[in-house]
């Protein structure tokens, strides 16, 4: 709205600057006018044009670097949920979890139903044989928690580098209280300043207070809470889809 406002106000002042000149200036001194109006002229599309330009190309840069964040924000979750199903819980120390990935193994377990003489209820029929129902859960063997997750890949050993910069994710891990119980939770995030480091400042701080449905909400992008028991993302699910 404001560029189309600014394109209006420009094409009336030169409107009422043409005629000012037409009217006011000597022919002989005319061409002098003329070309101070294109230098003026050209000045003005070009903020114009960056006007219009900067959000569009902001949005493209935007939209790449989130990309590439989110990626590593996929593997870092990965990594956790498969620490918390070995160990119990998540970690915060990136050092033990890159470790973790490299050393840990899964438990494999097969589940089968049987039926077996349930010996209090056998008792309280005087002896009538009588069997109940379970599940038991057999080890069958281990599988390599690396293999698993990255396969032939090493990238784990540096999901903690945010793309394209020299930073770290912040990452954050412990239990907090749901009702009686005490739960394990994580967190990994990093400013949107971080990733959008060089961006126009103006159109940062429009990114940083995002309300939207297909945009990244708040001045992080993150994964996991530690307010709350989730392994969710902050951002839209069009990053997933691509």
């Amino acid at each position: 709205m404001i560029t189309i406002l600014l394109i209006v106000l420009t094409l009336v002042a030169v409107f009422v600057i043409v005629k000012l000149i037409d009217k006011f200036v000597p022919q002989s001194k005319k061409w002098i006018f003329t070309i101070l109006f294109w230098v003026l002229a050209i000045v003005v599309g070009k903020a114009l044009y960056d006007s219009i330009m900067e959000p569009i190309e902001f949005k493209k840069t935007k939209e790449v670097r989130y990309a590439k964040v989110i990626e590593n924000l996929r593997d870092i979750r990965d990594a956790e949920i498969a620490h918390k199903t070995v160990t119990g819980k998540y970690s915060g120390d990136w050092d033990a979890l890159v470790k973790f990935i490299d050393t840990a193994k899964y438990t494999l377990t097969q589940r089968r139903d049987s039926t077996i003489i349930d010996v209090e209820l056998t008792k309280q029929f005087g002896g009538v044989e009588m069997t109940k129902d379970i599940v038991i859960i057999d080890t069958i063997g281990t599988a390599s928690v690396k293999d698993s997750i990255f396969k032939n890949s090493t990238r784990y050993k540096t999901m903690m580098n945010v793309p394209d910069t020299d930073a770290k994710f912040e990452l954050k891990a412990g239990m907090i209280e749901k009702g009686t119980s005490k739960l394990p939770v994580f967190e990994a995030k990093v400013s949107k300043k971080i990733i959008l480091l060089g961006q126009p400042e103006y159109l940062i701080a429009e990114e940083l207070e995002t309300v939207a449905v297909d945009g990244v909400n708040g001045s992080d992008l993150s994964v996991g809470s530690m307010t709350e028991i989730s392994t969710n993302g902050n951002w839209p699910r069009k990053y997933d889809e691509n």
